[in-house]
């Protein structure tokens, strides 16, 4: 099992935050995806190591940004 955690830009309601939980728990591996909409932070659990830039494609094909942080 391992577990990253992400600081996503660009959402601003309890609807974002589900659009990126989905568009995240699509990606083969991934076992949870836990949003913190206030701060940002996403939390992926999976499998086995994940590819960041699958993350950050994910995210981004749905308009949001995976910053540094």
């Amino acid at each position: 099992m391992s577990t990253n955690t992400y600081k996503v830009s660009g959402m601003t309601c309890g609807g974002c935050a589900g659009k990126v939980k989905t568009e995240i728990g699509k990606i083969a591996g991934v076992s949870s995806v836990e949003v913190e909409l206030a701060t940002g932070q996403v939390t992926v659990a999976s499998d086995g190591p994940l590819d960041d830039a699958e993350i950050r494609n994910a995210v981004e094909e749905i308009g949001y940004e995976v910053v540094a942080g």
